[in-house]
C-alpha cells in the first residue's frame, strides 16, 4: 500500500477500533477520536487517496477560488465549470442553500467571508487621529513576499479562524490554519491545523489541497517541496460512513501519481485549471456517501 494510503487507512482504522461515539451538530452521529496527526512526504508522490476516486477537478476548484479571494459560489463555478451561472453543483452547494444561511446571505451564491476572503483580505482596524478605520491584509501574497525575504522565519502563517467574523461565514474553517517550513535544503513543509474532520468525505480532499498549495507556494518561491503535515483535532466517521470506510480499508492502493505544474508560472495568483495535472492517477472507484450539513 502507497505511503499516503496507509497513513490515512491507518486512521480510519484506528477510529473505528478505538473512536467514541457522539452526537454531532448535523444530527447525524459520529464515531472520532480527538488529536491525530497525519504526514506525508511530498517527495514520494502527489499523497492523492487512491483506494477511491478523488475528485480532482474539485479540489483544483476549490483552492484556485480561494486564492482568488471570493466568497461567491457563482465563482467557484466559473472556474470549474466555466460559466458562473451554472445549474450545475459544486462542494459549497448544500452550504449555500443550507436553511441556517439564508437570513445572513446577501446574494444568490454569496457563501460570506470564508477560507479565501480571509486568505486575500483579512480586516485589520486601523486606528488614526479620533476615529477608527479599516484595512485589508493580503495573507497569501504576505505570506510568499515573506518565505523569499525570510525564509526562516517562524511566522510564515496562513489563518482562516477569524472569531470576529464566524458569523459572516456560510460554514466556520474546518481547516483553520496552516504553517510553512523552509529548511536549510531548501524544500518548503507545511504543517495544517484542522478543527473538524470528516475523515471519508473530507480528509482526503484536504490532504490533497494542501499538498497542491504547498507545491504552488514552492514553486512561486523557487523551492522544492517537503512534507505536509495534517494535525487533526475532532477526526470523526459519520455513523452513516461506517459501510463505505470498511470497503475502502478492504481496497489494496496504487502508486502515487506525479503533479505537474506549469513551470511558466512563477506567481501563484496566475494558476489556471489547465496549468495543473495529476499525471498517471490510477485508483478504484468512487465510493458515494451523504455529506452531513
Amino acid at each position: 500500500m502507497s505511503n499516503a494510503d496507509q497513513t490515512y487507512i491507518n486512521a480510519l482504522v484506528e477510529i473505528l477500533e478505538t473512536g467514541e461515539k457522539r452526537l454531532d451538530r448535523t444530527g447525524v452521529g459520529t464515531i472520532g477520536l480527538f488529536g491525530m496527526n497525519l504526514k506525508f512526504d511530498l517527495t514520494r508522490g502527489f499523497p492523492a487517496i487512491t483506494t477511491k476516486k478523488l475528485a480532482w477537478k474539485s479540489v483544483v476548484s476549490e483552492l484556485l477560488w480561494f486564492i482568488s479571494g471570493s466568497g461567491d459560489e457563482r465563482k467557484l463555478k466559473e472556474i470549474l465549470y466555466g460559466d458562473m451561472n451554472s445549474d450545475k453543483k459544486t462542494i459549497w452547494s448544500d452550504n449555500e442553500s443550507a436553511t441556517y444561511w439564508q437570513r445572513r446571505k446577501k446574494f444568490g451564491g454569496d457563501l460570506g467571508r470564508v477560507y479565501g476572503v480571509q486568505w486575500r483580505t483579512w480586516r485589520a482596524p486601523v486606528f488614526g487621529a479620533n476615529r477608527m478605520g479599516v484595512k485589508h491584509v493580503d495573507q497569501l501574497v504576505e505570506l510568499i513576499n515573506n518565505i523569499k525575504k525570510d525564509p526562516y522565519s517562524r511566522r510564515h502563517i496562513l489563518s482562516a479562524w477569524n472569531p470576529g467574523e464566524l458569523e459572516l461565514m456560510a460554514l466556520p474553517p474546518c481547516h483553520m490554519m496552516a504553517q510553512f517550513y523552509v529548511s536549510s535544503d531548501n524544500k518548503l513543509s507545511c504543517q495544517m491545523y484542522q478543527r473538524s474532520a470528516d475523515m471519508f468525505l473530507g480528509v482526503p480532499f484536504n490532504i490533497a489541497s494542501y499538498a497542491l498549495l504547498t507545491h504552488m507556494i514552492a514553486q512561486n518561491c523557487e523551492l522544492d517541496v517537503g512534507t505536509l503535515t495534517i494535525c487533526l483535532g475532532d477526526a470523526h466517521i459519520y455513523t452513516n460512513h461506517i459501510e463505505q470506510v470498511k470497503e475502502q480499508i478492504s481496497r489494496k492502493s496504487f502508486t502515487l501519481p506525479k503533479l505537474i505544474l506549469n513551470s511558466d508560472i512563477d506567481n501563484i495568483l496566475d494558476f489556471t485549471m489547465e496549468d495543473i495535472e495529476l499525471q498517471n492517477y490510477q485508483c478504484h472507484d468512487a465510493i458515494k456517501a451523504p455529506m452531513a450539513v
